[in-house]
């Protein structure tokens, strides 16, 4: 049931995007940009019967940021994959998924249009971003997002901006941080400092179990 509700469904979204022109053919295809010979192409699929991969779901959070962690700063194909090229084409290597071992990575050689259009594929388009913040302080809307929270809550923008505090130049400042320094002692040059110094925080941990 589920090999078939989603070949009808996909099909049916293909049947839809070719009505509205949103499906682009070229070399040998060219002709399936008419509509009763891209009838006529999908017409032996819809006996077929689809194998649906339905796989588990990422096993939580950290799954998932380690699955795209390997994708999102690479291109489209890695130089170690490149393996030659000349007048006749692109040499690479490619990984065949279904089959386990060593003898699932193969070569393939690409004519050089063929090869170029591959990778421009995988080139997002002006104006796109590879990854994308999301959220309320998002970089793109964070402006936008907190005017609309404070005119929600009613908050006006003079009542929750923070006051910026005096800041006293006379006062060291630490070069790391910026924030203000408080003076303990001050002793002279090989002199050894009264004040004790602060030692680490003990936490004492009791077991009763």
């Amino acid at each position: 049931m589920l090999s078939r509700l989603f070949r009808r469904l996909f099909l049916e979204k293909l049947v839809a995007a070719h009505a509205v022109g949103r499906l682009s053919f070229f070399g040998d295809h060219v002709h399936l940009a008419d509509a009763q010979s891209f009838a006529a192409f999908l017409a032996p699929l819809r006996k077929a019967e689809w194998v649906v991969y339905a796989k588990r779901p990422f096993g939580g959070p950290e799954a998932v940021l380690a699955y795209l962690s390997r994708y999102t700063h690479r291109v489209a194909i890695a130089n170690s994959r490149l393996i030659a090229f000349d007048e006749q084409g692109v040499t690479l290597k490619w990984k065949d998924y279904r089959i386990e071992g060593r003898d699932r990575y193969k070569r393939m050689t690409l004519a050089t249009d063929e090869f170029i259009r591959r990778f421009l594929i995988h080139v997002l388009p002006k104006g796109l971003h590879r990854i994308r913040h999301y959220g309320l302080f998002a970089k793109s809307s964070c402006a936008d997002n907190i005017a609309r929270a404070r005119e929600l809550l009613a908050i006006s923008n003079s009542q929750d901006e923070p006051t910026v505090a005096a800041v006293d130049h006379s006062e060291p400042t630490c070069p790391c941080c910026g924030g203000r320094m408080i003076i303990i002692e001050v002793f002279e040059r090989g002199a050894t400092p009264r004040h004790p110094p602060t030692g680490p925080t003990i936490v004492i941990r009791v077991d009763t179990s």
